[in-house]
């Protein structure tokens, strides 16, 4: 591996100019297929198929044809002045005026009117409509919009307050842009302290933007084939950044190294792609890994999600292994220190840093570092013992959204559950009195404890099946709604004897409590297929027994310590002003998923990148204690800069709109901070250290069945004498 990294290197370095024009087609051709492909759209499929929830949304779909049980909707809220009611005349003609208005545009499919609905609060200060459409929020135009903007300001004009829910009239929160901006920005300023050169800086900034323009463009052109978007991207730009920086950084601090060590520009760059570049393809492979096991889940938006951001992955690799040496290659001198470009002079690779302090510091006292990393990190993961999954809606939305003011109102006038009901799909195929069964299915449910109200019947136009919307008397992401749900469900054996008609509960709020069921079943299988493979992966790379477990062990500390600071801020409220969380409740379904997914992948990015140098220095003749000393000398900073680079992408997320954005943007912001600086930087030389040799412990039989890929470079100079069984190494060919 090493060497033909190193030959890889090489000719990058020399037919720079070639690999520089390829990587430019490849940007110009994705980005061309960018503008000429159609617009992405939703492809129709499930959301999570199989979970009760969605085949009830597929079985509206087949049975009110005409309709989307996913299409858009607006809920109209009205609310009177203070001492007055909606129902007086000249309110109550603006309200209808806007029904007859809404009814008439080609697009509704249905307007249902609050005085013919009974959707009037009790002291009449407060109604509200309902506007459904034939196609999804995305597909309606600005004009459909307009038309409905215009009727609601015509009730303003009456003197009553409106405010619009649903997913018609709500704003798209475009994923990035500033964010972006943001992270790079403060991954420019951690760059140049770094390396103290401009060039050296901007090297892994313009590499990471050009990996991040060739995968989004990509997504982009074959979205419509895929039913990928911008939202399914979102990821990809987020990791394509992050690790596009950091491997680009390795690939560089190791060229600087090398050159200090005395070789020539070419002969650095092989080298640096021969050492650094096999642990990039290493530590890239385990994050593509973690993501593409992202498909085993069973949800499409997830396996899509995970699929792009590892393709932005392997993109950023194979920049790091390409045009990274090209480029080191058109400006061999610029990337070095100022200090070096003047004097001519580098500072020796052995002298020693706060690297190399800081490990010895560990050295010394390993136990009691230990013992304080991994009680700290318990007490901050003790909040993910509390941890409740639902989907934030629009009351996690800023006070200044209409659509928060709108779920507000509508909790204010008629109770919080009005903002979450339930949808339930009867289906009376082959019962002899449909109507009688589909009665005697509503009043049951209205008696159910915990349901405020049961609207009429609605059949469709074959009779065969009816719908019904029960109100709960608690809000969507309340634990009681859940058990509603349940006891609805449970309820269903005795109903179908009784009536010979079956029903299903669906629904935004039931979808919801379906999906994050689900995706918590799911978790731990996850969980255990991505470390085993990983696992077995490190097995490889390090040779040894020990040092894959201990790296896992560590991922399950920060990965549990940063669910619990999660937990607090998001769900508890610890700080939540300070980031612009306004509304805390249940985490997103999904963020789990993700964290543990992505969080996993990045934290074997800086095990490879720290051990493979300690792991190096061990097969060339230093002992154990030596080794960690000279892997911390070698790596610690550069790990801390790409730790702080990645901390900095993901902490410019937190300022995003969307709440799944900032809850993953702080998730994996603390996650890195976790992992590089507790677990990485302290855990892994204390644990080290107490093990001594038997670190790199490997049975002779597995050692003989393990392929070599020599990730250390062994092939790459002559090793020392060992008492380890090395291959003997081979002098690389020159090109």
């Amino acid at each position: 591996m090493a060497t033909f990294l190193y030959r890889m290197g090489r000719a990058a370095f020399r037919r720079r100019l070639l690999v520089a024009l390829l990587w430019a087609v490849v940007l110009g051709a994705v980005g061309l297929g960018a503008a000429k492909a159609p617009a992405a759209s939703d492809d129709g499929t499930s959301f999570m198929p199989g979970i009760e929830a969605q085949k009830a949304f597929d079985l509206i779909g087949e049975r009110f044809p005409g309709g989307d049980a996913n299409g858009a909707n607006a809920r109209i809220v009205f609310t009177a002045p203070d001492g007055e009611k909606v129902t007086e005349g000249g309110h109550r003609a603006a309200i209808e005026s806007l029904v007859a208005e809404a009814a008439d545009e080609p697009q509704v499919t249905g307007v249902t009117s609050p005085f013919t609905a009974g959707a009037v609060s009790k002291d009449g200060s407060t109604a509200y409509a309902t506007v459904d459409y034939k196609v999804k929020a995305a597909d309606l135009t600005d004009a459909d919009k307009a038309a409905l903007e215009k009727a609601i300001d015509e009730v303003r004009d009456s003197g009553l307050t409106v405010e619009a829910g649903g997913t018609a009239l709500a704003t798209q929160p475009a994923a990035g842009g500033a964010s972006e901006a943001i992270g790079i920005a403060l991954a420019a300023v951690v760059l140049l302290i770094t390396f103290g050169s401009l060039a050296a800086a901007g090297l892994p900034l313009l590499t990471a933007i050009i990996g991040v323009g060739v995968s989004m463009a990509a997504i982009m052109a074959l979205g419509s084939v895929f039913g990928l978007s911008m939202t399914t991207g979102t990821l990809a730009t987020m990791l394509g950044l992050a690790v596009g920086i950091d491997y680009a950084l390795f690939v560089v601090s190791r060229y600087r190294e090398e050159r200090a060590n005395g070789h020539d520009a070419r002969e650095a760059t092989g080298l640096a792609v021969g050492t650094a570049g096999s642990a990039v393809v290493f530590a890239g492979l385990t994050v593509v890994i973690a993501l593409a096991g992202l498909t085993v889940i069973g949800v499409p938006m997830l396996a899509k999600m995970g699929l792009c951001a590892a393709g932005a992955v392997v993109v950023a690799v194979l920049i790091a292994l390409t045009l990274v040496p090209a480029l080191l290659g058109m400006w061999p001198e610029a990337v070095l220190p100022r200090r070096t470009r003047k004097n001519g002079a580098a500072a020796p690779s052995t002298q020693d840093n706060g690297g190399s302090r800081w490990a010895r510091f560990v050295l010394r006292r390993p136990v009691a570092v230990l013992v304080t990393c991994v009680a700290g990190l318990g007490v901050l993961a003790l909040p993910a013992a509390q941890l409740e999954l639902g989907m934030p809606g629009d009351e996690s939305k800023p006070v200044s959204s209409p659509e928060r003011r709108a779920y507000d109102a509508l909790a204010d006038g008629f109770g919080a559950g009005f903002n979450g009901p339930l949808t339930i799909v009867v289906d009376v195929k082959g019962v002899a009195e449909p109507k009688t069964a589909v009665s005697d299915i509503a009043e049951k449910i209205g008696a159910t404890r915990g349901v405020v109200s049961v609207s009429p019947a609605q059949f469709n136009q074959a009779g065969d099946a009816a719908l019904l919307s029960a109100v709960p008397a608690t809000g969507p992401n309340d634990e009681r709604t859940k058990d509603l749900v349940q006891s609805i469900r449970s309820e269903r054996p005795d109903l179908e004897r009784e009536t010979g008609a079956t029903f299903e509960v669906t629904g935004n709020t039931a979808m919801n409590i379906d999906v994050a069921q689900a995706l918590q079943d799911a978790l731990v299988p996850y969980l255990a297929v991505i470390i085993v493979l990983a696992l077995i992966l490190l097995l490889v790379v390090f040779r040894s027994v020990l040092v894959p477990i201990k790296a896992a062990f560590g991922f399950l500390l920060s990965v549990l310590a940063a669910l619990g600071a999660v937990v607090a801020v998001f769900q508890w409220g610890w700080g939540a002003e300070l980031l612009g969380v306004e509304q805390t409740g249940p985490i997103m379904s999904l963020m789990p998923i993700f964290l543990v997914g992505i969080v996993f992948g990045l934290a074997m990015d800086y095990e490879v990148f720290l051990v493979s140098r300690m792991r190096e220095a061990y097969v060339h003749g230093d002992r154990p204690a030596q080794a960690i000393v000279t892997g911390f000398r070698h790596s610690a900073r550069v790990v801390a800069a790409a730790a702080v680079i990645m901390i900095a992408v993901f902490s410019g997320f937190i300022g995003a709109q969307e709440s799944m954005i900032k809850t993953m943007g702080f998730g994996l912001a603390v996650a890195v901070l976790f992992d590089a600086f507790v677990v990485r930087m302290a855990i892994v030389p204390a644990v080290l250290a107490l093990l001594g040799d038997k670190a790199w412990w490997l049975p002779d039989r597995l050692d003989r069945l393990l392929p070599r890929v020599d990730v250390e470079g062994a092939g790459l100079g002559a090793p020392k004498t060992h008492e380890v069984s090395e291959p003997v190494p081979q002098e690389p060919a020159r090109i």
